[in-house]
């Protein structure tokens, strides 16, 4: 008996990330490499910075976990010294000197912490969906400010932020709704905290600018959605271990056609991508870094 065609029914939700749309939105061959191709191409080394901030991120969210008694700045050098992450370095000394500004860093921090002040949560997971996509991410902090909740973020990026980079953040907007989905309570305050400085640039959003940043992840999430299902198009006739490759080795070559659908985005950013080994285009569109670059020292 013939099945009837399916037109009309709804299509499948989008499950998604903010960083998986900003990878889209970056570069759809760095997309196609992160999310779809497996096994994944072999990545560049760990970068320092990223490092750097992973330990700092472990720091704080483990200061929150202690008890009372103990949240004091302190505790929070010796928790980043005990978790730190030495990958990418030059060389020891480089990762020692980054320790040390690292340990400052959180107790300079920590310092100015209330430690009574118990938030919301603390690397919480939130998630919201719509018609389109089903989103999901994790919050560095969650405050509760009298009857609103506030996103927090840390960044220990050498950049100092602006208003602007609060107000953009798809991220941020995207972890607002659906925090205040989830605790039902309303959020519209975001925060950036940016640990080398101090500095804490906010912004406050309304319904209505938390309603285009939700839109904006939709259309991003039904261009990625095409592009995920020509792929799988693509992969369903494809010879047996055609688009595969052995861990460590280049990808195979693709169809032109699945080519035009994940084209490489060349800029600057190139030259920290991490499958950059990967993608002739980026080589010639930027030098390629070190892996200790990104922490701006001479």
């Amino acid at each position: 008996m013939d099945q009837l065609p399916l037109e009309g029914m709804p299509r499948r939700l989008y499950s998604c990330t903010p960083s998986r749309l900003n990878t889209w939105l970056d570069c759809p061959r760095r997309y196609r490499f992160t999310y779809l191709d497996r096994p994944a191409p072999q990545k560049g080394p760990p970068w320092a910075h990223n490092s750097v901030g992973v330990s700092v991120h472990n720091a704080l969210a483990g200061w929150w976990r202690e008890p009372y008694e103990r949240r004091t700045p302190v505790m929070a050098g010796v928790l980043l010294n005990n978790g730190w992450i030495g990958e990418g370095f030059r060389d020891a000394a480089q990762s020692a000197a980054w320790r040390a500004r690292a340990r400052e860093m959180v107790m300079g921090y920590a310092a100015s912490l209330d430690p009574a002040d118990e938030p919301v949560g603390v690397e919480r997971t939130v998630a919201t969906r719509t018609s389109v996509i089903a989103v999901s991410g994790r919050v560095d902090r969650l405050d509760r400010r009298g009857d609103e909740l506030v996103v927090v973020d840390y960044k220990t990026g050498r950049r100092p932020l602006t208003e602007d980079d609060a107000r953009s953040s798809l991220a941020l907007a995207v972890y607002a709704v659906a925090s205040s989905r989830m605790m039902r309570r309303p959020c519209h305050r975001v925060e950036l905290h940016h640990l080398p400085t101090g500095s804490i640039v906010e912004w406050e959003h309304s319904e209505e600018s938390l309603a285009r940043h939700i839109g904006r992840a939709e259309a991003i999430a039904v261009e990625a959605s095409e592009a995920d299902e020509a792929y799988r198009a693509w992969a369903g006739e494809a010879p047996r271990g055609s688009r595969t490759a052995a861990a460590g080795r280049t990808p195979p070559a693709v169809p032109p056609r699945i080519d035009e659908v994940f084209p490489p985005r060349t800029g600057p950013l190139c030259s920290w991508c991490d499958f950059r080994a990967h993608c002739p285009e980026g080589q010639r569109a930027a030098d390629g870094r070190q892996p200790w670059d990104g922490l701006g020292d001479d």
